[in-house]
């Protein structure tokens, strides 16, 4: 040590002692300690002067004086110190290396003096031993040292065992590559340390693995098996018995780390990645093949687990065991709830959104067979009205799951997993086999015949679409509204708005409501635009383009129909244009119109091409997502009080190719026909056919009688006039899918009654005491969720203060049903092993999963007596 040091170290001891005692018992400075007294300090040496006379000094010098008391003897026994009263009030200086660095990291026990000499290696480092000194308590002892270097060699963020586990695991993982057999920098440095003992003590000590030759990868597989083991129900398979901890109040504190490791924002990747090649070199697939979604209901070890349950939930799904759906929906959602397939992480990882996927697609496939089964008969209607009604109020979700499942299933595809494959066939079969055509049986019944449908087109108390602007605009004027904006949807069909409608009602300023309009026919967009414009007369043109005109006035494209709306101080925009230009450009461009037609076109751009026609489920994704940004934009920056969201026709789409059955061949066109589509001719003179719907657009469109109007044929049911093109997506004919038309009227809302919040929820049972290391906790969410009362995800935990005694568990409330049974939510805490005061309170935790917010705090007793003995 060089003198300055010991200078340095002799002038931080002065600065809390007068007198300072320094037994250089090898005598290595007694030449030299005068050399290295600081300034102001009087040198005494012990040996050369009678200790009476040195008590007199100190008791005669001033009140500000500082003496350094030096022997070259040991320190005497406490029965033979005559100085031991003058002892006892100073300071013990050591000149060697470990007596300074016991000084500089504070510590208080000279028997650390051996062990920090044994730790030469790390201590002579100047920049760990400044990273140490932020971690040593005064009390520290041997252990307490070690595992304060190591974490400094792991760079961790907290000297505890996870963190530095953290480091070194995360360590294995070099670009989303998982290598077992890695050696990382931070167990290098541990081992070339002298600490590796020391690691595998505190390993043992905290989490119970102890192995003749114990290697990183072995504790890997151990803690994973362990924590697999202790939540699986029922035995754990033999194959991965002699993994287990053995130590089962420790093996909890592994599985409390493990959950912690999964969920931790910053590492859970390398986690992802290190458990899936544990679980291939384990055979995993295979091991827990023949288990039970129950049985692996509360295991989130493994990625090959999640697997597991969605094959074998999806075999129940296949097989129709409707008995067990309450179940099955259980399952789903305390998996969501889960690592694997949990919504939250799905943004960073490919193989959480293919999961989830799988999730949203086996519940949409319980509801459509649920649903399925009900009407396993068939439809029937007795009027039009009859069956109009029932496809807005129910039959619509046959539509709507079976665009939900699909959708989910492509998110799935991109892994290349084969998971869904068999379910998608028996949904096509169902949908396109069976749900379609007897809907088109049961609809072409009130199409047809004397006082069909088709021979009035009017259903009491449906606003027929040509008289949207009347009914639904002009009528919010007429009230005092200032200003109306319509936003037209290209073929957003009545499914898919029911849908944006529940999600714009969980928006706390917004209030939405869905109505169903009885479209025109032939259902496209031509004739649907322009009925949807305000207008006396709509007419035909019959030019090569068979223009439909509004009061004479040709109105096919966004500048026409703009000029026409100008008549009515009003003005067409494009969605994209409008959001484009911000609040202020926007409120400049609406300032001085009463009525804003703003044009969006997604799924039809899409569909409606042989091209694309196979992403028209995505298209409707993003049609979703870009309405409720056009309506955000409408309500929060354009001031606007009343937005109406509809379309100009819906459509037909199947996944599945088609054949021969689903066209409907005409021999030769009729005579007079001027336009021949897919779904329908239109002409003049065309007369019938029995193989076609057919009629006259004064009847379905309100087009001026005459040469103002077209005949039309349309296929009946879901067939084709011919596949040349897409086929798959389609609209023009009568099916409820294509003529059903949404309107949407949504509102800005500052009602405190029409205002969300966050569903209830409580503990049940009355005990509050935890008495192993496995606790079991069941909550009952008080209420159905609803269009105001919004479903909750929030994070459950055993706290002491501000600490986690357990792992922390995910939980969403989200049910609709007004069964409580059917609300009922539970949890399994593992807690750490320990000794807790069973007199204390600790507190159950629940704060919200996406503000931290804390919801619920109940106190609990834990007394661990009987820890082992789940």
């Amino acid at each position: 040590m060089s003198e300055q040091r010991i200078t340095d170290a002799l002038t931080t001891a002065f600065s809390s002692h007068s007198i300072v005692f320094w037994h250089d018992a090898d005598g290595e400075f007694s030449f030299s300690v005068k050399n290295l007294l600081p300034d102001g300090v009087e040198l005494l040496y012990l040996d050369d002067l009678p200790a009476l006379a040195i008590k007199l000094q100190l008791e005669r010098a001033a009140p500000l004086a500082r003496f350094l008391l030096y022997s070259t003897k040991p320190v005497p026994d406490l029965a033979n110190d005559w100085l031991l009263d003058i002892r006892l009030r100073s300071k013990s200086f050591h000149a060697d290396n470990a007596s300074i660095l016991l000084e500089d990291l504070g510590l208080n026990s000279q028997q650390l003096r051996a062990h920090l000499k044994e730790r030469a290696k790390f201590l002579k480092s100047r920049d760990r031993v400044d990273r140490l000194k932020r971690w040593v308590a005064p009390n520290d002892d041997a252990m307490d040292l070690d595992r304060k270097m190591i974490a400094v060699l792991a760079k961790t963020e907290q000297p505890d065992l996870p963190g530095i586990l953290l480091r070194l695991f995360s360590a294995l993982v070099q670009d989303g590559v998982a290598n077992l057999d890695a050696e990382p920098k931070a167990w290098s440095d541990i081992v070339g340390n002298d600490l590796m003992d020391s690691f595998w003590v505190l390993v043992e000590q905290e989490m119970g693995y102890r192995d003749g030759a114990p290697t990183l990868r072995d504790f890997l597989f151990r803690i994973l098996v362990t924590d697999f083991s202790r939540t699986v129900s029922g035995a754990c398979p033999a194959q991965l018995s002699h993994f287990i901890i053995s130590d089962k109040a420790r093996a909890a504190n592994a599985s409390v780390f493990v959950a912690g490791w999964r969920s931790h924002m910053q590492h859970f990747a390398s986690y992802d990645a290190l458990s899936g090649s544990v679980a291939r070199e384990l055979g995993l697939s295979n091991v827990i093949a023949a288990l039970s979604a129950e049985s692996l209901a509360e295991t989130m070890t493994f990625e090959e687990v999640e697997r597991r349950i969605i094959q074998d939930l999806k075999g129940r799904i296949i097989a129709g065991a409707g008995a067990d759906m309450d179940t099955l929906r259980g399952l789903i959602a305390r998996r969501r709830d889960g690592h694997w397939a949990n919504k939250l992480l799905a943004h960073s990882s490919a193989t959480t959104r293919a999961l989830a996927s799988c999730y949203d697609a086996l519940e949409a496939a319980a509801a459509f067979f649920e649903l399925k089964e009900r009407f396993n008969a068939g439809f029937g209607f007795a009027t039009a009205e009859a069956g109009l009604a029932a496809y807005q109020t129910e039959l619509f979700r046959f539509d709507q799951l079976y665009r939900q499942i699909n959708h989910a299933a492509d998110g799935v595809e991109p892994m290349g997993w084969a998971l869904l494959h068999e379910l998608r066939e028996r949904i096509e079969s169902a949908y396109s086999g069976w749900f379609v055509p007897q809907l088109g049986s049961a609809w072409s019944k009130v199409l047809e015949g004397k006082d069909s449908l088709l021979s009035s087109w009017k259903v009491a108390a449906w606003v027929n679409q040509p008289d949207f602007f009347e009914t639904h605009v002009m009528a919010h004027l007429d009230a005092g509204i200032r200003r109306v904006f319509v936003v037209i949807s290209d073929a957003f069909r009545y499914e898919v708005a029911e849908e944006l409608v529940r999600d714009i009602n969980g928006k706390s300023r917004f209030k939405a409501a869905l109505t169903p309009m009885l479209g025109v026919l032939p259902s496209y967009t031509a004739l649907g635009m322009a009925s949807l414009l305000p207008h006396h007369t709509l007419a035909y043109r019959t030019n090569s383009n068979l223009d439909v005109m509004a009061d004479a006035a040709v109105v096919s494209t966004l500048e026409q129909r703009s000029a026409h709306l100008g008549r009515y101080q009003g003005v067409a925009v494009k969605a994209d244009e409008l959001l484009a230009m911000g609040k202020d450009k926007g409120r400049d461009f609406v300032r001085d119109h009463r009525v804003i037609y703003v044009y969006h076109d997604r799924i039809d751009m899409l569909g409606d091409k042989q091209g694309s026609e196979g992403q028209t489920f995505d298209a409707v994704a993003q049609t979703l997502a870009e309405l409720n940004q056009i309506a955000s934009f409408l309500v929060n920056s354009l001031n606007a009080s009343l937005v109406l969201i509809t379309a100009d026709h819906g459509f037909l789409y199947q996944e599945s190719a088609l054949d021969k059955a689903d066209k409907s061949t005409l021999i030769d066109k009729p005579a007079g026909t001027l336009r021949a589509k897919k779904r329908y001719l239109l002409g003049q003179g065309i007369g019938e056919s029995g193989q076609a719907w057919c009629g006259n657009t004064a009847v379905t469109a309100g087009t001026t009688a005459g040469e103002g109007s077209m005949d039309f044929w349309v296929p009946k049911g879901a067939a084709r006039f011919h596949f040349s093109g897409g086929a798959r997506f389609v609209h023009g004919s009568a099916m409820p899918q294509e003529i059903v038309i949404p309107v949407i009227t949504l509102r800005e809302s500052e009602n405190q009654s029409a205002k969300t919040r966050a569903v209830e929820f409580s503990l049940l049972g009355s005990s509050n005491k935890v008495v192993t290391n496995k606790q079991r906790f069941e909550f009952i969410q008080t209420e159905p969720v609803s269009e105001r009362v919004l479903a909750r995800s929030v994070l459950v935990s055993l706290r002491d203060g501000e600490t986690m005694i357990s792992d922390e568990q995910s939980l969403t409330f989200d049910s609709s049903s007004g069964l409580m049974d059917e609300r009922k939510r539970s949890v399994i805490l593992t807690i750490k092993s320990g000794q807790y005061d069973k007199s204390k309170d600790h507190f159950l935790i629940a704060r919200d999963s996406q503000t931290r917010v804390e919801v619920v705090r109940i106190p609990v007793k834990v007394d661990l007596a009987f820890a082992n003995d789940f």
